[in-house]
Parts: C-alpha cells; structure tokens; sequence
C-alpha cells in the first residue's frame, strides 16, 4: 500500500513539474476545437474592420508574448517582438517581460548559529530566460521568486555564525544565488545578483562589542607600551657600557646637553656632580 501511495505521489510530481510536452508538435484541438476556430474565423471576417484591432497585438523589443490558444499553448517558442496575430474568444494573450527586475528583501529576524539575533536585508536582480515556463509552470513568478528569497536568506544565515555574517558578506550573497537559482530554474527565471545591504545588531550588543574592542584596544596599547619600555631600558643600559668603556665620553655628552640648553635660550646651567666625589667626603665623615 505504501508504495503505490509513492509511485502515485511521485507521478503527480513528474505531471506536475512537466507540464510542456517535450516534443515539438503542436497539441491536437480536435474536432470541438476546430469548430470553435472556424466560427471565430467567420466572425472575424464578417466585421473585419472592427475585428482586425482585436486581432493584432504588439509585442516590444524587451518582451514576449505566450499565446494560448482553447487553454493550450500553441508552439513552445514565444512570440515577438513584433506584430503577432490572435483569434478572440478563443486565443489568450500573455506578455512577459525579460528586462532585469530587481527588489528588496524584506529585514528578516534571523537567530544565528552562536544564538545572536541580529535583522537582515538584501537585494536580488532576476530575470526571465524562459517566457513560456513562466507562465505555465508558475502562477505569478515575480511573487513567487520573493517569497523564496526571504525563505532562502533566513535558511542560509541560520548557519552562520555572527563574525562569519558580518565579514563573509560576498561568501554568503554567492550561497544565496546558487540556491535561488537552483530553486527557480524550474520556473524560468535566471538569478544574476543577490547583495546583503545591512546587518542591524541589537543595541546592547553594539554596546558590548564597542566595550571590548576597547578593551583589546587598551590592552594592545599598554603591551606596547611596555615593549617600549624595555627596549629604551636596554638601549640606556647598551649606552652606559659605552660611556664606561671610555670617560671622555661622558664629558662630550655633557657638552652635548649643554649646547642644546643654550640653544632653548634658557639660563638654567646644569653642572654634573660625580658621585664619586660625595663618596669620599661621606668615607671622611665615618
């Protein structure tokens, strides 16, 4: 029982995803249908002035026209552009546009995958590459196509994680228009550009976020503060073995401070004291 209930639901899929004949021969109307053609003729040669505005329809460069005929499609290439010939009461005429339409998603609530939650826009470009699937296969595409790019955005960043959603923005727009264009490839539509236009975070985590980039900030600076420090200590301590190698050096840096006092224009004279000197007297006093 339950594999006839399968093969049943797995024909009703087939049936329903291919609804075009694949082969290339126009459907038979039969004989009802060709007696409603033929009527239709007749009426629009008895008011042919009137009836030939009703029969031509024009079809512009960036569209096509699906032409149905007693609710059968009549060739499974489109018409246009151009001039194209219909029969009233028995043909139906639908244009469909193949200019690249764009349009904004909706901000979505989406919880990440390290549960943070965070409101999500985008932009999609389409457009149709088959007029006929359009049509036939699909009830109103340009909804349809929408619809599925909420759905989609919201499946693709439910497994992101929050630093991946904010630094791999080309990763996942690339995701979302395989996805999209896998899904509507059915309906013939074509999928060129998907864009992530802004991520809003709540406030207290704008908050928390700022309050420890400063932190690391803080931290990163005091490091390199003591770096500085260490290396100037073993730079002074390099240039005091210098100055112990040789005496006379110690009073040329004393002239050097001296010429660069003077140049200040300041009256301070500062005379070096040897601790030497204090050493002695303080030896005399014990």
């Amino acid at each position: 029982m339950m594999t006839t209930v399968t093969r049943f639901q797995d024909q009703q899929t087939e049936s329903s995803t291919h609804i075009i004949p694949e082969d290339d021969k126009p459907p038979s109307l039969g004989c009802i249908g060709w007696f409603i053609i033929i009527i239709s003729l007749i009426f629009i040669i008895g008011l042919f002035p009137v009836t030939i505005f009703m029969c031509v329809k024009i079809v512009q460069e960036y569209e096509r026209a699906v032409i149905f005929r007693l609710g059968r499609i009549m060739d499974k290439k489109p018409k246009g552009p151009g001039i194209c010939f219909v029969l009233p009461c028995t043909d139906t005429f639908r244009k469909v546009d193949l200019r690249t339409v764009s349009f904004d998603i909706p901000p979505q609530e989406i919880l990440t995958k390290d549960s943070v939650t965070v409101s999500v826009d985008g932009v999609v470009y389409f457009r149709v590459c088959d007029p006929i699937c359009s049509v036939a296969n699909v009830s109103n595409a340009d909804h349809s196509t929408r619809l599925l790019a909420q759905t989609t955005l919201r499946n693709v960043l439910g497994i992101k994680n929050l630093s991946e959603l904010l630094s791999d923005r080309e990763g996942i727009s690339n995701s979302m228009q395989a996805a999209l264009d896998e899904a509507t490839g059915e309906w013939g539509i074509k999928v060129e550009r998907v864009e992530i236009k802004d991520v809003k975070l709540p406030q207290q985590l704008q908050r928390a976020m700022a309050a420890e980039a400063e932190a690391a900030r803080e931290a990163r600076a005091k490091v390199i503060a003591a770096e500085g420090e260490m290396n100037a200590s073993r730079a002074l301590k390099e240039a005091s073995l210098v100055i112990a190698e040789s005496p006379s050096a110690l009073q040329l840096r004393y002239l050097q401070t001296l010429n660069s006092i003077a140049a200040e224009k300041n009256s301070t004279i500062i005379f070096p004291l040897p601790i030497d000197i204090i050493q002695h007297f303080t030896s005399k006093r014990d």
